[in-house]
């Protein structure tokens, strides 16, 4: 009990959505002995659910309708419980996404082995997304630097001269070469679209 404890599951919340049925209450029992407060709900997870540390979740009668999050995005670590391995049922169980699995009919085995792969599975998931994510900003903050850097070559300055003068730019403004940037594109597409409306008015 002691080695459960060091792993920081005591006191942690965790909602069961399945069915009332008997072999629930291994779980429930076991889940208990590890120190988790467990509450249940079905045929849906309450709004309160979202702050959950885990959720168990039954893949055998379960639909996308029961979760207060779209498919594949919940902010916490899932649990599926499996029984029948019909290949629609076991796709839907992932779509949902499972980060751990007990097979029915449950007992109080395989649960805090299933805890932990689903926490560290939830973690490894999260880091990947924030990894993409920041790669995704990096990548669009470099394109509008490249976009602020052809504006002033446009105006006669050479590549390296633009990007000094972005540089000078960024530092005079006391901010960053991509908010610098950021505030230059938007200023010229600002100024463009104003010129747009001009010819137009003279046409």
């Amino acid at each position: 009990m002691t080695h459960i404890r060091t792993e920081n599951l005591g006191g942690a919340i965790a909602w069961i959505l399945h069915r009332p049925h008997p072999s629930v209450q291994g779980l429930i029992r076991q889940l208990g002995v590890i120190g988790l407060d467990v509450r249940e709900a079905w045929p849906e997870l309450p709004a309160e659910a979202i702050g959950a540390d885990f959720i168990f979740y039954d893949a055998d009668m379960g639909h996308d309708e029961q979760f207060p999050w779209a498919s594949g995005q919940s902010p916490m670590p899932m649990v599926a419980l499996i029984g029948s391995e019909a290949p629609g049922r076991l796709r839907w169980a992932m779509e949902m996404g499972a980060h751990a699995q007990i097979l029915k009919p449950m007992s109080d085995k395989g649960v805090y082995a299933a805890l932990l792969v689903a926490r560290a599975n939830f973690n490894r998931a999260q880091a990947s997304e924030a990894l993409i994510s920041d790669l995704q900003s990096r990548l669009s903050a470099r394109q509008t630097i490249v976009r602020a850097v052809m504006i002033f070559v446009m105006k006669g300055k050479t590549e390296a001269e633009a990007y000094e003068l972005l540089r000078q730019t960024a530092m005079a403004w006391r901010v960053t070469m991509e908010a610098a940037a950021e505030r230059l594109v938007a200023n010229h597409s600002s100024e463009r679209g104003s010129d747009d409306d001009r010819h137009i008015d003279r046409a």
